[in-house]
């Protein structure tokens, strides 16, 4: 008996303590690791470890709202953007016509500042007129402006564009006139070759290309010469651009090359045109002296009275 009560528990810990006295200690001992910690910081270790151990437990804990959060705002994201792309689709078909139209009265601008710097680089005078369509032969090559009499327009003024010679006017009404173009195969054009100042006339062909006739086979023309008007038909100003050699054939058998050009003017694809206005007058030319015979038959028939 007495061994047996020598190993029993002393009776504080057989009783346990008083949860007073329990949390009275644990008060104590929270004060002094606080008040160690606040001027030791002796626990900053074992915070980082602790939180170094839960951080992958919160992050865990975190993932389901976090994914569902993130699925709400893509999903919310995904339909503004589908709204704003149907809007912004609409606001583009509205818009179309109106930036179409801008590009193409920007377009018209500077065809138009173009055909006004030509007038003033070239001393011309004229009116420009809006093409409103082709004539019904497909056979010539004619179109038809919004001016005519009204206007002014007289036939046999020159038509011309940004780049160079169009046609000339060969029929007016009151308010429309009728321009054939210098492709079509009864008009011709004097013209001169730049480089080295043959002249020669220009013929249509009626299929959108022109033939530089009356040129002995020998002469000096090259692909790639320009050919601007000479004036001397007094319809056209001297120097506008007509057209550009494109293909030169020589043969011995005939006296003349065959030369083809293509017109620099937009001849099938413009809107706008400029109609100049008719070349003044030229003073007549000087009477041509009298011929050698007749002055030997004036000066027979003289001596012949005598």
């Amino acid at each position: 008996m007495a061994g047996i009560d020598d190993h029993a528990p002393p009776p504080f810990f057989k009783r346990g303590p008083a949860p007073l006295a329990l949390l009275t200690f644990y008060l104590a001992v929270s004060l002094a690791l606080f008040v160690v910690d606040l001027r030791m910081k002796s626990l900053d270790l074992l915070r980082q470890t602790v939180a170094l151990v839960v951080d992958p437990v919160q992050r865990a804990a975190q993932t389901p709202g976090s994914l569902v959060d993130h699925a709400r705002v893509y999903l919310r994201g995904l339909q503004q953007m589908r709204e704003d792309n149907t809007r912004l689709q609409q606001a583009q078909l509205q818009m179309a016509p109106n930036l179409q139209r801008l590009d193409h009265l920007a377009a018209e601008n500077e065809r138009l500042r173009r055909l006004l710097a030509v007038k003033e680089r070239e001393k011309a005078r004229g009116q420009v007129a809006q093409i409103m369509y082709t004539a019904r032969d497909p056979f010539s090559r004619r179109i038809v402006i919004d001016k005519g009499q009204q206007a002014g327009i007289v036939a046999g003024q020159p038509a011309i564009d940004e780049v160079g010679v169009v046609g000339q006017v060969t029929r007016v009404f009151p308010f429309s006139a009728e321009i054939t173009l210098i492709t079509d195969k009864d008009q011709a054009v004097p013209v001169q070759i730049v480089r080295n100042g043959q002249r020669s006339v220009v013929f249509g062909l009626g299929d959108g290309h022109l033939e530089l006739r009356y040129i002995p086979a020998n002469a000096d023309v090259q692909v790639g010469d320009l050919l601007v008007t000479s004036g001397l038909d007094g319809i056209f100003l001297p120097g506008f651009p007509v057209a550009k050699v494109s293909e030169v054939k020589r043969d011995s058998a005939f006296a003349f090359a065959r030369i083809t050009a293509v017109p620099l003017a937009g001849v099938e694809n413009f809107a706008e045109v400029m109609i100049l206005d008719p070349r003044q007058e030229q003073p007549p030319p000087p009477p041509e002296p009298p011929s050698r015979h007749n002055d030997t038959g004036a000066t027979k028939k003289h001596g012949h009275k005598k």
